[in-house]
C-alpha cells in the first residue's frame, strides 16, 4: 500500500484550530479540521470514512470555501491508492 506522507501545513492547521474553537462553525467544518489537526504533525493518513465525507463537501455548493479548503487538506493526506 503506497503511504502518502503529507502533513497539514501550518497555515491550515491554524484554521483547522480557529474553526473548531469557534462556536458558529458547522459540524462538517469541525468534522474536517480535527481530521486535518490530527495530521499536522504526524505521518497519519486520512481514513476512508473521513475521506468520504471530504470529497462530498468538496463536490457540494453548500458549503463555505473554508470549509472546502479544510477538505482538501484532508483529501491530500489520504491513500493514494484508494
Amino acid at each position: 500500500m503506497a503511504k502518502n506522507s503529507k502533513k497539514t501545513s501550518k497555515k491550515v492547521a491554524s484554521k483547522a484550530g480557529k474553526t473548531l474553537k469557534d462556536p458558529k462553525a458547522s459540524k462538517a467544518a469541525k468534522s474536517m479540521a480535527a481530521s486535518a489537526l490530527s495530521q499536522s504533525k504526524t505521518g497519519k493518513q486520512t481514513g476512508k470514512e473521513m475521506e468520504t465525507k471530504a470529497s462530498k463537501i468538496l463536490q457540494s455548493d453548500k458549503y463555505a470555501a473554508s470549509t472546502k479548503e479544510l477538505a482538501g487538506s484532508v483529501m491530500a493526506q489520504a491513500n493514494k491508492e484508494r
